[in-house]
């Protein structure tokens, strides 16, 4: 927890309250370095915050090679924790640290927690159980009918689910794929796109069997980026060196020169052609910022 302090940037109550009224214009998005597996006592997690409302969690490499980044957003009524990490630690100290200090902020202020998921896959719902008994908490599902059923998706995978956190609604994407339960968090207040594991500075994983799926989505996605504001995308991982085209061996244990987390939103469209064109027999496919790449058929996922 002391490195979690040192890392996390603390906001005056003003500006809170401020940008819960949404009348505050987003900065330009910038982090510090993360932590990236090249320090020997670097802590378990790092906060970093892009406005008082808005905190990005890393995982440390140390704990998985997964380094997953988990995302929390606070409204007046409630705050969405996007994942909770790939396991090897505990994460709830850190998420209820969050939830206090916003708490504190806002004069005690009573919030409830919905824990949901990018996507399906064990490095991004290892925590769960920590939340289970949390009070004031919702744990939503795993699968694409309990994701569609708590967000009030009428037509999964089509159209958009929207949630209101409490003067913050966010617009929800069904972008199955690389798993069938995959979402994207649009965050108009922001305009930041919280992308999971279909597009982000690494390895796009996607079953062969889910090649189409991964497609349409990122269709869908295209059509959303043409009438929303998009600033930047933020996804669950990183992958790629700074060096263009390179990423790092699997498994990694340390992730020296990193490549940034936020993706420019014209990632999206390079994203689309890529799998257009990708065609019947989908090939590994290297790109500056990610590397689209197909794997074997997972019948079951």
């Amino acid at each position: 927890m002391a490195g979690m302090n040192r890392l996390y940037r603390c906001f005056p109550l003003a500006l809170g309250a401020s940008l819960l009224l949404g009348a505050a214009e987003p900065k330009p998005l910038a982090f510090a370095p993360w932590i990236n597996g090249t320090a020997a006592n670097e802590p378990e997690t790092q906060v970093q915050a892009i406005d008082a409302d808005t905190f990005v969690i890393r995982q440390s490499v140390k704990t998985n090679f997964e380094a997953p980044f988990l995302y929390l957003l606070f409204g007046r009524d409630r705050a969405l924790l996007l994942d909770t990490g790939a396991g090897g630690l505990k994460i709830r100290p850190t998420v209820d640290r969050l939830v206090a200090d916003w708490r504190a902020r806002h004069g005690g202020r009573a919030i409830r927690l919905v824990v949901a998921h990018s996507h399906g896959h064990g490095d991004h719902h290892a925590g769960d159980d920590e939340f289970r008994d949390r009070p004031d908490t919702d744990v939503v599902g795993l699968t694409p009918s309990e994701v569609a059923a708590f967000f009030r998706f009428a037509d999964w995978p089509q159209g958009v689910a929207r949630f209101d956190l409490g003067g913050r609604v966010l617009d929800l994407l069904a972008t199955p794929g690389h798993q069938p339960a995959h979402i994207m968090v649009y965050d108009g207040r922001t305009r930041l796109l919280f992308s999971g594991d279909m597009l982000y500075p690494g390895r796009l994983y996607v079953p062969l069997n889910h090649f189409d799926d991964f497609r349409s989505s990122a269709e869908r996605l295209a059509a959303f980026a043409g009438t929303h504001p998009i600033r930047a995308l933020l996804g669950a991982h990183i992958e790629m060196t700074t060096a263009p085209g390179k990423d790092y061996p699997m498994e990694a244990p340390v992730h020296a020169d990193e490549h940034g987390l936020a993706l420019a939103p014209s990632a999206i469209e390079e994203l689309r052609a890529a799998v257009v064109k990708a065609g019947p027999v989908p090939a590994i496919d290297r790109h500056a910022d990610f590397i689209v790449y197909p794997v074997p058929a997972r019948p079951n996922d």
